[in-house]
């Protein structure tokens, strides 16, 4: 009976079973898939499955399509809408945008002041463009063509402007840019984040220097954010730009004493070298 047993045991073996179905697919196809699909928010299961065959990866569109669905990826038309295009935009044509927004200030006084500003989105070069307590049409479209004058005299080329909705820009603004060939691209509703160069700068603003003072007055904030914007853009290394500055230290003194500069009566340091 023993042999008997033995018999059975090996005829039922599950370890003898053959494997059924599609091998699992490696982590590095599967990482491969979600690279193509989120840097080409266009490219369908289809185009994506093209793609890897192309390079050499046996899949199926099935394939691609569970992996992506497991992952929590929609399909190609959702993540078109959902903001793969504006992504692109600012990717590749960071050099040629800009964003403008305004910031309220509260003075020592409870009186409101708007702070109007434009910011290279290539670069994070700020230009201050003024503060008042009534931005009218007039002003604001002024301010406009003092932008305009300012790119032509630095030979500079833009192609878009990142603006918000706010019912402070008027008709003629959007028209000092379209004469020059800038296209204005308004952001949508609620969506700080379309606009989110311009915000960050805000926040830059606040958390660096008007928090720490107490606004007087128009003129007195006119001067304040004149010379925060000159460090910002001269002296303030930025993260997003590994560490330089929006306007390049062409020849950086790497001798001498290393000095401080205080900015805004000592609200901000800046250090230097001083040559020997």
């Amino acid at each position: 009976m023993k042999w008997h047993r033995e018999l059975v045991r090996r005829k039922w073996s599950f370890t003898q079973r053959r494997k059924i179905g599609r091998p699992l697919t490696d982590q590095q196809t599967k990482d491969l898939i979600l690279r193509l699909a989120a840097e080409n928010p266009t490219w369908g299961y289809g185009k994506i499955q093209g793609e890897l065959l192309k390079l050499g990866f046996e899949i199926s569109r099935s394939s691609v399509r569970n992996i992506l669905k497991g992952q929590h990826v929609p399909p190609a038309l959702q993540r078109s809408k959902d903001g793969g295009n504006w992504s692109s935009l600012l990717k590749h044509y960071r050099g040629q945008i800009l964003a403008c927004d305004f910031f309220t200030v509260e003075t020592a006084w409870l009186k409101t002041l708007y702070a109007f500003f434009f910011i290279e989105i290539g670069s994070r070069r700020v230009h201050f463009a003024g503060c008042t307590a009534h931005p009218t049409a007039e002003w604001v479209t002024q301010q406009a063509r003092q932008l305009i004058w300012t790119l032509q005299d630095e030979g500079k080329q833009m192609r878009f402007l990142i603006r918000d909705r706010d019912a402070k820009f008027p008709a003629s603004f959007d028209r000092v840019f379209t004469s020059e060939g800038i296209r204005v691209l308004r952001t949508p509703y609620r969506t700080p984040v379309a606009n989110a160069f311009a915000e960050r700068w805000v926040r830059s603003v606040r958390e660096e220097c008007l928090d720490k003072l107490l606004v007087f007055g128009e003129t007195h904030l006119r001067r304040v954010l004149l010379e925060y914007t000159t460090y910002f853009n001269c002296a303030r290394p930025h993260q997003g730009l590994e560490q330089r500055c929006p306007i390049p230290i062409t020849r950086p003194v790497k001798t001498g004493p290393v000095k401080c500069r205080d900015v805004l009566g000592g609200v901000i340091h800046d250090y230097h070298r001083e040559a020997a």
